[in-house]
């Protein structure tokens, strides 16, 4: 790339992105002083990294995008990198699968649940609710929840069992719920249960102990001892879940330590969590293909994107996260840049996790031997995890099947469902690195686009061709994928591949096409009928412009893999479906009630899902609606009543 007029950019706080010739961010970066940042890009080629260098070649052009501080592009730069996902950025692709325990806050009895977190996604977040992790372990932490529901008798049903319930569970007959569904528990004896697991789950253990054995000996002395006794046990209980974990810091420290280390095969990182002096969990991280020289911008990178990515779970930010080095080391700076500071400065990394977690964050290097020690572990943790995978991965053995220029890392399936054309959905599930994506998922509801093309009802060519040019529409939102797989056989492949190259999307194996385009058929029994027995294990690959599947093995961990994608993105797009078909239902019959059209019946639906809740809700409720006053939700609460009981005969 050639050297832009540096004077042209200000010398402020923001976000630069490097976009190749077609357009495409390559590289999203931030800056507190734009102009000094850019201009560090063009100096001696041999004080660049190498994948900086390369990023320059592909590179055309700078956009920029001003903030009014330090924080403010950090957040933006963490926001674009998650949505664009730019080749030549540390992304972090594997931080999904942690486990939390969530205590909910605004129910009078709540109950103790774990949750993924892309689980917290999306949601609505309950005032009070309480977060504690992250674990990494989902049989660990489901050992734990049984442990504690063994011991602590705590409610698990949800809240619509809850409402609904007349008369105690068999958890209740078996000492294990006090069940507040329907007896009278006092809420404050409930709460101090609550609490008790709070301790324990946030690992102040020793604490709990001291109070469960006061109890213990005040329910003795008083001659409660079948009392004493749920105590004696629910202590031992405690013992046994402290003995799992270990030790490692004196003074209840609460930290996070990341250690880095050059493996031959790139950069690993290794996390270990402690809390309250307990080494709780780890978690490793590996970017092949990536040098000594690249630790710094590696390592700020995670901190940015694995942090600040919380989606309401700041509580999983400890107040100090212990790194091997600070920016004011000069060449082992972590967050980008020299000590002139063309980066982002820590503090302003600081007050963003300050922010999401509620409360001060320190970004430290080890205060002593021990956390030292701790550092080391974690790179040790890591440098081993790398060595326990070196086999090839699943990307590199997709790249080898479909001849691809690189590593297929992140890929998308679609599928189609309908019931007689009717409610035609495109349902698109994406995995990266063998992981689903939950949030990148799309639902595409189809009618209106069938009837445009004047295509027949449930004629899936057509609503798979109406997707594809959805898809190409919405690419500056969503960034390609390596590989598009669809749901069906040749068919289905040709209608697509005809929709991308009518919307200008070049496909294929080639490097400067978009992605690779290939669709998964289910295997030929003897009478040439599709075979959909369950364990079927040799499904057909095809490609575009040629007539024969691939040769995959029967069985072989790619093809099976396909499968899995193909089956989620199967289950995905049926229950969008389903949904759709029972809003379609739902406001049919709400339709027929007085003075309700379909815009009104559309806000009744989303806001109480169901015939019953709305008679459940009463005329006041119903009134509150936007577009229902007082008559018209009496009308409604009257006709309702009556065809919940018709329903219910």
């Amino acid at each position: 790339m050639q050297k832009p007029d540096l004077s042209l950019f200000p010398a402020e706080p923001g976000v630069y992105l490097f976009k190749d010739a077609s357009g495409k961010i390559i590289y999203v970066g931030k800056a507190r002083r734009l102009r000094h940042r850019l201009a560090s890009y063009f100096r001696d080629a041999s004080a660049l990294t190498a994948k900086t260098r390369l990023m320059l070649e592909k590179a055309e052009s700078i956009d920029i995008l001003r903030t009014a501080t330090d924080k403010e592009a950090l957040l933006l730069e963490a926001s674009l990198i998650k949505k664009h996902r730019p080749r030549y950025n540390i992304v972090l692709r594997d931080d999904k699968e942690y486990l939390l325990f969530r205590i909910g806050g605004s129910h009078p009895y709540p109950r103790v649940e774990v949750l993924r977190r892309n689980q917290r996604r999306g949601k609505s977040r309950d005032k009070g609710e309480r977060w504690f992790g992250p674990f990494s372990s989902g049989f660990a932490a489901r050992e734990t929840w049984k442990l504690l529901h063994k011991h602590f008798p705590l409610r698990r049903c949800r809240d619509i069992s809850f409402a609904n319930r007349t008369r105690p569970c068999l958890y209740h007959d078996m000492g294990r719920c006090l069940a507040p569904c329907v007896l009278p528990v006092p809420p404050e004896e409930y709460r101090s249960m609550l609490d008790e697991v709070g301790l324990l789950l946030s690992g102040k253990s020793r604490e709990l102990l001291d109070s469960l054995s006061s109890e213990m000996i005040r329910a003795a002395e008083d001659m409660r001892f079948e009392e004493a006794a749920v105590l004696r046990d629910r202590i031992r209980a405690v013992e046994r879940t402290i003995e799992r974990q270990s030790v490692v810091l004196d003074g209840k420290r609460t930290l996070d330590l990341i250690g880095v280390t050059q493996v031959p095969e790139g950069l690993a990182l290794g996390v270990v969590f402690v809390r309250e002096g307990l080494l709780i969990d780890g978690r490793n991280f590996f970017w092949p293909g990536l040098s000594v020289e690249d630790t710094p911008e590696l390592l700020g990178g995670f901190l940015a994107q694995f942090y600040l990515d919380r989606q309401g779970l700041g509580e999983s930010i400890p107040p100090r996260v212990v790194v091997p080095w600070l920016p004011e080391t000069g060449q082992n700076s972590a967050m980008e840049g020299d000590e002139s500071g063309p980066g982002i400065s820590i503090a302003g990394l600081e007050a963003a996790l300050a922010e999401v977690r509620g409360g001060p964050v320190h970004i430290t290097r080890p205060r002593d031997a021990d956390e030292d020690r701790l550092l080391l572990m974690a790179a040790s943790n890591a440098r081993e995890a790398v060595k326990s995978t070196a086999h090839a991965s699943m990307a590199e053995l997709l790249a080898k099947c479909f001849r691809a220029p690189g590593p297929i890392r992140r890929i998308e399936v679609v599928d189609v469902s309908h019931t007689g054309g009717q409610q035609t959905r495109a349902g698109m599930v994406v995995f990266e690195d063998e992981q689903p994506v939950p949030q990148s998922y799309r639902t595409y509801a189809l009618d209106e686009n069938l009837a445009e093309a004047e295509a027949e009802t449930g004629d899936d060519y057509a609503a798979l061709a109406a997707w594809a040019k959805r898809r190409a529409a919405g690419a500056e939102e969503n960034p390609w994928p390596d590989l598009i797989l669809v749901d069906g056989g040749k068919g289905q492949l040709a209608a697509v591949h005809r929709a991308f190259s009518e919307a200008g999307i070049r496909t294929g194996a080639q490097k400067d096409d978009a992605f690779m385009l290939a669709s998964i058929a289910k295997a030929r029994d003897d009478d040439g009928k599709a075979d959909r027995r369950a364990g079927n294990v040799s499904d057909r690959i095809f490609l575009p412009g040629r007539s024969n599947p691939l040769a995959l093995p029967a069985g072989s961990p790619e093809l099976l893999f396909l499968q899995r994608l193909r089956d989620a993105a199967h289950d995905f797009v049926i229950g969008r479906h389903r949904q759709a078909r029972a809003a379609a239902t739902l406001s049919g019959e709400l339709t027929r009630l007085p003075g309700v059209g379909p815009k009104l019946a559309r806000g009744l639906f989303e806001r109480f899902g169901s015939l019953a809740a709305m008679a459940d809700a009463g005329e006041d409720t119903l009134a509150s609606v936007p577009g229902i006053g007082k008559q018209r939700a009496k009308a409604i609460a009257a006709r309702l009543s009556l065809l919940v009981e018709k329903n219910d005969e």
